[in-house]
């Protein structure tokens, strides 16, 4: 998943961007400003967006209600050091989807994080189910027809998106778009490699092909 941290607090955001990285295996593009914030998140295709409150050039909330009356619908989660009711209020009625008050626990951030990813996916809950695919979202624990299997980050992050639009083609563009940050251009060549190993290791005695190519357009993951 691709995430867009916009937090003028430089070390808070590489903390965060760093964690989501190597527990997560999220692509995370950083800003410091709301006006990069907003020019990035209306030029780039985003699963989440973590915003500060309070940012130079242009404040979170005016960036949030800029977004939302552009029409873009990505969840988005607050952070600020702002407790009041009525600043709670004013977030969530500018389009916000979650808030989190400053200091806070790195975990919370994180589960907070995935389940507004997953709900974005009409998927609520954690245990996602496709077929004979079982996937945990919490523990990254993915089985198929009952059989655990073991997969890499990448290709776990690959599979996790195929069963969120599951029944739907996703394209090689996309696909690179969301789980690559903005020097994705350099990784064009991994996703067939990635695909052709997600199919090997479900379907290692050529029983299932729940993965199929669609000429020209990208992959589905059947539903079936």
């Amino acid at each position: 998943m691709r995430v867009l941290i916009v937090e003028d607090e430089v070390r808070l955001a590489e903390n965060i961007a760093q964690i989501l990285r190597e527990r997560e295996n999220f692509a995370v593009d950083l800003s410091h400003d709301g006006v990069d914030g907003f020019h990035l998140l209306a030029t780039n295709p985003y699963d989440l967006v973590i915003l500060d409150w309070m940012l130079p050039g242009m404040s979170g909330l005016e960036l949030l209600q800029k977004a939302r009356l552009k029409g873009i619908t990505v969840p988005v989660l607050f952070l600020t050091a702002r407790s009041r009711p009525e600043d709670v209020i004013d977030g969530l009625n500018s389009g916000s989807d979650d808030y989190l008050i400053k200091p806070f626990d790195m975990g919370e951030l994180i589960a907070r994080c995935k389940a507004l990813i997953r709900r974005s996916f009409d998927q609520a809950s954690p245990m996602v189910r496709v077929g004979l695919l079982e996937i945990d979202a919490a523990g990254k624990v993915v089985c198929y027809d009952g059989h655990r299997i073991e997969l890499t980050a990448m290709e776990y992050q690959l599979l996790e998106y195929f069963a969120f639009k599951a029944g739907q083609v996703v394209s090689k563009e996309e696909l690179l778009e969301h789980l690559y940050d903005f020097n994705w251009e350099r990784f064009s060549n991994v996703i067939e490699a990635h695909v052709s190993n997600l199919r090997k290791k479900i379907n290692p005695e050529n029983m299932y092909h729940p993965i199929k190519t669609m000429r020209g357009q990208g992959y589905i993951l059947s539903k079936e």
